[in-house]
């Protein structure tokens, strides 16, 4: 099994133990994963150990993870990484600077985000950036204004966002900016206003 398999769900494994009968050859065609809700056992069985340099699409939707699986950045075909409501999460490794066909960075309602590492900047591809609910998210690194297909920002509800670099005014293809319930952010780079 998984020669031929081009997408798999796993959406709430929580009480599945094992993944043996997949197998860790093959899905080499995989093209997407959903994970939503899966144990962090699942998530690392699955991840760990299998080709997945075709998938262009990984959700880990509402998944107790704390990090990042390690050899999730060997994903070089990735567009879309779903983290939504991965609560748990902290910190975003600087390895996602490997992900250069990344389009889409979903980390809506990951509460306790504290940081995102400054390799954000190397996503050349990025068009969306999702930090709506990053209630912990303290400050964005300057690097940000390097994604230059950047089309979407959404921070709303960044709670503990007093400021944003300067370095934003160089979104130059940005469309939206979401500031909405920012209660904390006291002023503008000079060059948005």
């Amino acid at each position: 099994m998984g020669e031929n398999l081009e997408g798999i769900s796993l959406k709430q494994c929580v009480d599945l133990l094992t993944l043996s009968q997949i197998g860790s050859k093959g899905f080499h065609k995989l093209r997407l994963v959903d994970l939503t809700g899966a144990s962090p056992t699942i998530v690392n069985f699955f991840i760990q150990g299998r080709n997945l340099n075709n998938v262009k699409w990984l959700c880990f939707k509402k998944c107790m993870i704390q990090t990042l699986p390690s050899n999730l950045f060997y994903c070089l075909q990735l567009k879309v990484l779903d983290l939504t409501q991965c609560v748990n999460l902290e910190n975003i490794p600087s390895s996602i600077g490997q992900l250069n066909a990344l389009q889409e960075l979903n980390l809506n309602g990951c509460s306790n985000l504290k940081e995102l590492s400054s390799s954000i900047g190397q996503l050349n591809a990025l068009q969306e950036l999702d930090l709506n609910g990053c209630s912990n998210l303290k400050e964005l690194p300057s690097s940000i204004g390097q994604l230059n297909a950047l089309l979407k920002l959404d921070l709303t509800g960044c709670f503990n966002l007093k400021e944003l670099p300067s370095s934003i005014d160089q979104l130059n293809a940005l469309q939206e900016l979401h500031l909405n319930v920012n209660s904390n952010l006291k002023e503008l780079p000079s060059s948005m206003v």
